[in-house]
């Protein structure tokens, strides 16, 4: 009974009742409700998934399903994360494995641009085919979870330390990028993981620190790119460190049951971070899937499913109907992205904790040693596309007199300066985790890494560039000794200087910088080094290797500073990207997807660094929805370069602005979800519970691994008589209401109705062929509203004198507001404009946009 008691003590301080704390959002107060349970219905391609899954798991016995849902340990396995499995079918563990970049503690994997250099690209296609590619490689490493996309940190703070992970602070922005990397992974046979759910905004407290947000800046910005996610078919999304309104995020009936699961109608299965499940019930109940990494990651190894969960299925503690609808939902996932047999599934063929072909099977047991590393190839020719978005996301900030592209003939002498350019001695993975500046940055630091089959540095390209061309060549290593910097830069034609700063995950200290970046200056002495070259070449090139924006005023004011070049962490092929951008074999595409303040008190939002009670760490977003360029605009604020922004070797003209309203009988509200009644059918069952203790014990004779964890009671005298429950709020099995926004994976699909066309005509009026982004702002109207809000970008490639036509989309979401009071998305009747241009601020185009029948806009105030 001892188990027993002390799930029910959990679930007393787990689980938040409607009303009972005070500053929790309306729709948490209203909405405390079971966990919902997954239909299969919608967009998404879930239909078929759901139907496999539930007549396999209407073949398991509780064990099995319990098997499936909780992590057999940290290090148990060769993967990350890895679920039990079903022998008795054929079903091996789920192998889950980071990151967002590449297939992280492998060999012969690729390391790709992060995501906040796809994010640069503001190209869709590159976003998917990006996708796909990594989705190639974990699959051929026998991964079955790919542990990314990013959208959260979202990049409230431009400090963040994972805001690299991700795409961009702009939630459209992110939202279109994580939706293409998704379906791109998921093409390939392996499951997504959109992460971090939610909020996790810093990594400074971020396992303890309390988060409260207004219920309108949570839908409008931080959930905005999960909604996309969702709605594209997302397999599994991971929950994060952080506390919501006093509740961690992996137990958090608002935000997991109230708005993943009911108003976004999330038809795939949660996962918690790595030690971020803190109870067995209240978890459970408050909608959590999948325990990783089973343990808790750290002595004593603690499992809190597992057996526990087993104990408390059997004992009416938690309802079979949650534990069935966790399985339903991981299989499902499971089955949206296999279409072979069980047999057909590649098994993990590599080991995330040895290099070494012979290993242990299960290493934090060290037993079953056996061939664990295969060194199976993935790359293919994935090194191109690697190469192609480094180039397609370095982003051109300046460029005074045409001093780029370079020109062979005008440079006969080239001085490449500072370490960041360099090779990192002893091989681009000599830093654990990446996690130092010896060398040229091409990644942040932490989990969200990969290891480097190789990597490009711009010294080398540029060195070879420079011999092909016949140019003097001169590289400057290191970053301190500036009179020797002078020296080498004083009388060349072009002095290229790289710095950099980088950001990752708080588990590592770099340079003093534990994951968030303490300011926004440049790193090793970069800023003292650009000033020294820059005062005695005036034809000085900066390129910045930067995990977000660094202050850069001063740089960009110098005169003899001619061009500078953002190119974020661009992966192994960064050298080569770089060189293609700079001798204009690519012309620069990229646009700055942050904001670049004159002074991070320019954001606004600032970052927590010391808590008034570091035993309770707590922290408002009180800017609500005017994060980067929106608080920027609304404050009045000038920044050195805006969101949005970039140059290019050709100048582009817009005109003939058009609107087209697609749905004349729309109206203000949104229609009435799509599911019958509004209400669900009762939470569905698969399979009969065996009762009996001796049914769900170890088999006899069977040699357990410690600290392995196995599903099974923890002995034959478990009692199993309990009449404790949770709440009944939250264990209830009848029909539970759908809520007016949601009904449909991603929210209710009137959301997605279009209403409006609008189009431009873009043509290239310089003298080469270039790629420009058209951008579309939308002004919702009202002080409470930001100035203008990105709706939409397209990547237009153009010849010198050609022109094209592009059309953007305008849905109901893109032009509603979230209504605390109704809990429902409005279009409100102030007066909307629209906005084309080149970035958040350099707009060529704009109009009225006309209001919709039974709407008349009031004048903006």
């Amino acid at each position: 009974m001892g188990a027993l008691n002390i799930l029910t003590a959990l679930a007393a301080v787990a689980i938040t009742l409607p009303g009972s704390t005070a500053d929790v959002p309306p729709a948490a107060a209203a909405g405390s409700f079971p966990s919902p349970w997954a239909s299969g219905r919608g967009p998404g391609g879930w239909d078929g998934a759901y139907a496999k899954a539930r007549e396999f798991v209407g073949q398991l016995t509780l064990v099995e399903k319990v098997n499936l849902t909780t992590g057999t340990g940290w290090e148990a396995d060769v993967c990350i994360g890895m679920t039990g499995s079903v022998p008795r079918l054929g079903f091996a563990g789920f192998c889950l494995q980071d990151g967002p970049l590449g297939v992280r503690y492998t060999t012969k994997n690729s390391a790709f641009p992060a995501g906040i250099n796809a994010g640069a690209t503001f190209s869709r296609r590159l976003m998917r085919l990006r996708g796909e590619a990594m989705g190639e490689e974990f699959r051929g490493k026998g991964i079955d979870v790919q542990l990314g996309p990013a959208a959260g940190p979202l990049g409230r703070v431009p400090q963040g330390g994972r805001n690299w992970e991700g795409f961009s602070p702009d939630p459209y922005l992110t939202g279109a990028a994580i939706a293409e990397t998704i379906q791109g992974i998921q093409s390939r046979g392996v499951i997504a993981c959109a992460k971090h759910y939610i909020l996790n905004e810093q990594e400074h407290y971020r396992g303890s620190i309390s988060v409260k947000i207004d219920d309108r800046t949570m839908h409008e910005v931080y959930l905005w790119p999960f909604a996309d996610a969702v709605r594209a078919g997302v397999g599994s999304v991971m929950c994060s460190y952080n506390k919501i309104h006093g509740d961690y995020a992996c137990e958090n009936n608002w935000t997991t049951n109230y708005l993943l699961k009911n108003e976004l109608n999330f038809q795939g299965f949660v996962m918690s971070d790595w030690g971020a499940q803190h109870t067995t019930l209240g978890s459970a109940l408050s909608g959590l899937d999948m325990a990783m990494p089973g343990d808790g990651g750290a002595p004593p190894y603690r499992s809190l499913w597992g057996g526990a969960l087993t104990e408390a299925i059997l004992s009416g503690t938690i309802p079979q109907w949650r534990l069935d609808d966790m399985v339903v939902r991981i299989m499902a996932a499971y089955f949206k992205v296999h279409t072979g047999a069980f047999a057909s599934r590649p098994a993990p063929n590599f080991s995330a904790w040895t290099n070494a072909t012979v290993g242990p099977l299960h290493p934090s047991s060290n037993s079953t040693w056996t061939v664990v590393n295969s060194f199976v190839d993935v790359q293919s020719t994935h090194a191109a596309l690697i190469r192609e978005i480094g180039a397609k996301s370095t982003v051109l900030l300046k460029n005074t007199a045409r001093a780029l592209p370079l020109r062979p003939a005008a440079t006969r002498s080239l001085a490449v300066i500072g370490r960041d350019a360099q090779d990192v001695p002893g091989g681009p993975n000599a830093c654990s985790e990446r996690a130092c500046i010896n060398g040229t940055v091409a990644m942040g630091y932490g989990s969200g890494t990969a290891e480097f089959p190789y990597l490009v540095s711009p010294a080398t390209a540029l060195q070879l560039r420079a011999a092909a061309d016949g140019t003097a060549f001169t590289n400057v290593v290191g970053n301190w000794d500036l009179e020797t910097a002078r020296e080498t830069a004083r009388g060349k034609d072009v002095a290229i200087v790289f710095a950099t700063a980088t950001a990752g995950e708080n588990f590592v200290v770099v340079e003093g910088n534990a994951g968030d970046r303490n300011n926004l200056t440049l790193w090793d002495n970069g800023d003292a080094l650009i000033r020294a070259v820059a005062g005695v070449n005036s034809n000085t090139v900066v390129v910045l290797h930067t995990a977000g924006p660094v202050v850069v005023e001063e740089i960009a004011k110098n005169p003899n500073v001619t061009a500078i070049l953002w190119a974020g962490f661009p992966g192994q092929e960064s050298g080569n990207g770089l060189v293609d951008v700079l001798y204009g074999v690519v012309n620069p595409q990229g646009r700055s997807p942050f904001t670049w303040g004159k002074d991070v008190k320019d954001y606004g939002a600032e970052l927590l660094f010391q808590a008034p009670d570091p035993r309770k760490p707590e922290q408002s977003f009180d800017e609500g929805v005017f994060i980067d360029y929106r608080h920027f605009q609304n404050a009045g604020i000038e920044p050195t370069y805006e969101f949005g922004f970039g140059l290019s070797y050709t100048e582009f003209d817009y005109s003939g602005l058009k609107i087209v309203v697609q749905n004349s009988t729309a109206g203000a509200t949104i229609p009435s979800q799509i599911v019958a009644h509004g209400i669900t059918e009762p939470a569905p069952t698969y399979g009969v519970v065996n009762k009996s203790v001796m049914a769900n014990v170890a088999p006899v004779g069977f040699k357990k691994l410690v600290p392995y964890v196995y599903p099974w009671l923890s002995g034959a005298n478990v009692s199993i008589s309990g009449t404790e429950s949770g709440p009944s709020a939250l264990t209830n099995s009848s029909a539970q209401p759908v809520l007016p926004a949601g009904g449909s994976p991603g929210g209710n699909p009137g959301l997605y109705e279009v209403l409006y066309t609008i189009s431009a005509k873009i043509n290239n009026i310089g003298k080469v062929a270039g790629t420009d982004i058209p951008q579309l702002y939308v002004q919702l109207g009202g002080k409470e509203n930001p100035w203008g809000v990105l709706r939409g970008f397209d990547e237009v490639a153009l010849e010198p004198g050609e022109s094209k036509t592009v059309t953007f989309e305008l849905t109901r979401r893109d032009i509603s507001n979230w209504n605390t009071t109704s809990q429902n998305w409005e279009i409100g009747n102030k007066e909307k404009f629209v906005f084309i241009g080149q970035s958040s601020s350099r707009i060529r185009l704009n109009s009225t946009l006309p209001a919709l029948p039974g709407l008349v806009w009031k004048n903006y105030d």
